[in-house]
């Protein structure tokens, strides 16, 4: 399917999250960190990327990637950073229409993500898109018209929204589903079980 042009946006705007003494983006799964997983499969899907983060950029790695912080304090949540991303794309791109959104912490995100969550939008007349995998939807995994960017900042400083799903809600959403097995796309690292068995996927499905 050939798609509008998109920016991607890498959510990883929280207060570092630590296990070991190493940040979770940080941590190697299948010979790369879970942060050049995540860019080495949706770069190639977007015309510019940037990565939504409170911190120096030099946290961040040699990404290549502009670093920006969110624009609303206090660490609100990954909203804000969906909200860093609509203004980038306008600030950064000559293009103003799309941004896609992916947490930090996901090492198996599909190859397909930017094109299936277009195809289920326009499917469904929907204003938005997020992905699903098991039955469980993931509304951080989403994909945003960067025309409502000043709805999104006015429910984050006036109304003190900060959950993804609350704020999508008031609009139409397509549903973008996955099967979860045998490798679920949207499985994050949170825990030491968790990265072991990251790796162990990462060794048994390495196309996953």
């Amino acid at each position: 399917m050939a798609y509008p042009k998109t920016f991607g946006v890498v959510l990883a705007g929280g207060l570092a999250r630590r296990m070991g003494g190493v940040e979770k983006m940080h941590i190697p799964i299948g010979g790369e960190t879970i942060l050049e997983r995540i860019i080495n499969r949706l770069f190639p899907q977007c015309d510019e990327m940037m990565i939504s983060g409170n911190a120096e950029p030099k946290r961040f790695g040699d990404t290549g990637l502009p670093v920006v912080a969110d624009s609303v304090p206090d660490y609100p949540g990954p909203l804000a950073g969906i909200l860093s991303g609509l203004d980038g794309a306008q600030l950064l791109t000559p293009y103003k229409e799309w941004v896609v959104s992916v947490p930090s912490d996901c090492p198996f995100l599909p190859r397909n993500l930017v094109a299936r969550l277009h195809e289920a939008r326009a499917a469904a007349g929907a204003q938005l898109a997020c992905a699903a995998s098991g039955g469980r939807q993931h509304p951080v995994v989403g994909l945003w018209p960067t025309s409502l960017r000043e709805d999104l900042r006015r429910a984050l400083v006036e109304e003190g929204v900060h959950k993804v799903g609350e704020w999508s809600a008031r609009y139409t959403v397509g549903i973008a589903d996955w099967p979860a097995v045998p490798v679920d796309p949207f499985f994050n690292v949170n825990t030491p079980e968790e990265v072991a068995e990251a790796e162990r996927l990462a060794a048994r499905y390495p196309e996953a």
